[in-house]
């Protein structure tokens, strides 16, 4: 079967990726960034409060730990279940005890579902981020954009009013996007999303609707990416967040910032054979001379500050 020449078309090429919705650049050629109080790390840990629907929908694709087994596969709703009503408070306590004040990504679903964790996040002045409706409602380039607007609003709406927050943090479910995704979220007061990977620092991004940023919220440290994904012990997360911070302090200075981020999954961390090592994974990050924990916004405006 010979192949019609469109399949070889595509509508934009040019330097880095096919799109242009950022100039490419590498990060030893930009202006360096300054932490407060000569910090040269800024520590950014994101709890990901999520919700699998027991009927999640197989396509375009189902987002990374959802329903595996024919419906209805309790086995798999059960154990997320666990995270939202009994591993998040070993997370949260974990946090504390370290002295981490997160961001907290919310399915809009699990802040309607179970308002009594927004409630406690929002005692602890913690900063909430939009993570989409749940986990069934992907955004994806087939998406109605109709649709896919109804989403975003939804989402945003019931965190903005249940948080009492801006909200102006996005993560994608499954970090999947449209190509209008971050049009509608430019649009809408959103000022950074997560789902971008390739950089260690922030970067402004172009839309119809004005800039909005980039900001690195690191899938390789992920307690669902190293533990679930990829197969790995306890340890070995420990042991990678240990590394990666060992590295990012030595590139690091007062005068040229650096960020280490990292996401939590309360139903894979939280659980009583885990948390053990999520707090030595915290311990060791926090264990550095010239580190500023902060939240997504937070370190965001410091950036801003310096490079608009």
């Amino acid at each position: 079967m010979t192949l019609p020449d469109s399949y070889m078309h595509f509508s934009h090429r040019g330097y880095g990726m096919d799109h242009s919705r950022y100039e490419w650049s590498m990060l030893d050629r930009r202006s360096p960034v300054r932490w407060p109080n000569g910090a040269r790390v800024a520590v950014w840990v994101n709890v990901a409060l999520e919700f699998f629907p027991l009927d999640q929908p197989a396509e375009p694709f189902k987002a990374p730990g959802g329903m595996v087994t024919p419906y209805p596969d309790l086995r798999h709703y059960t154990l997320r279940d666990y995270g939202n009503r009994i591993g998040v408070f070993r997370v949260f306590k974990a946090l504390t005890d370290a002295g981490i004040d997160p961001s907290v990504s919310f399915n809009s679903k699990v802040a309607r579902r179970y308002p009594q964790l927004m409630e406690e996040v929002a005692k602890r002045g913690w900063e909430v981020i939009a993570n989409g409706v749940d986990m069934g409602k992907l955004h994806h380039g087939d998406l109605d954009p109709a649709v896919e607007a109804e989403l975003v609003d939804e989402s945003l709406g019931e965190l903005r009013r249940m948080s009492g927050q801006p909200v102006t943090g996005w993560l994608s479910p499954a970090r999947s996007e449209s190509g209008a995704t971050l049009d509608l979220l430019a649009s809408r007061g959103v000022e950074y999303v997560c789902d971008w990977y390739n950089d260690d620092m922030p970067y402004q991004l172009t839309t119809a609707n004005g800039p909005l940023h980039a900001m690195p919220l690191s899938h390789e440290l992920d307690d669902q990416t190293i533990q679930l994904h990829y197969q790995q012990s306890e340890a070995s997360f420990v042991e990678q967040v240990s590394d990666a911070m060992a590295v990012v302090h030595r590139e690091s200075s007062a005068d040229d910032g650096r960020i280490l981020s990292l996401t939590i999954h309360p139903w894979m961390s939280g659980q009583p054979h885990r948390i053990r090592a999520l707090r030595d994974a915290l311990s060791a990050i926090v264990s550095y001379e010239g580190v500023w924990v902060a939240s997504g916004g937070r370190i965001l405006a410091e950036y801003a500050k310096q490079t608009s």
